[in-house]
């Protein structure tokens, strides 16, 4: 990742990439888009573009962020369903951080035809 690439891996510079679904300028149109977005959110310590891409039976109150936590990169490991013709989709990823990572398998829904976070399970 460059300085003026997106914290989600893509070339693109974030204000085009991620920041515009942060923004509320446009909806990720895949599960895997909205991923990336989500991971690019926590590195950018956005808590209302993660409560807002939040299924609201999953949503927790407020996000908590570690201030010590430096996110260093995102790998997609694996996509299931999460296009424009699926209503629901998983997406499995490794988040790496500084001393570790965090491996998992996300799950999406469509609510009122956005993508949103449902839960997902920590893998070794």
């Amino acid at each position: 990742m460059t300085s003026r690439s997106c914290p989600c891996g893509l070339p693109e510079p974030y204000a085009q990439c991620c920041g515009r679904f942060h923004r509320g300028e446009a909806a990720a149109p895949t599960a895997e888009a909205l991923m990336r977005s989500r991971y690019s959110a926590f590195v950018k310590e956005d808590e209302g573009s993660l409560l807002r891409t939040w299924h609201p039976r999953t949503r927790p109150p407020r996000v908590e962020f570690d201030p010590g936590m430096r996110w260093t990169g995102l790998e997609i490991l694996e996509t299931g369903q999460g296009s424009a013709f699926h209503s629901t989709g998983t997406v499995t990823f490794r988040a790496s951080y500084r001393g570790g990572s965090l491996h998992e398998r996300s799950r999406f829904e469509r609510v009122d035809g956005a993508w949103v976070y449902v839960d997902g399970d920590f893998l070794e």
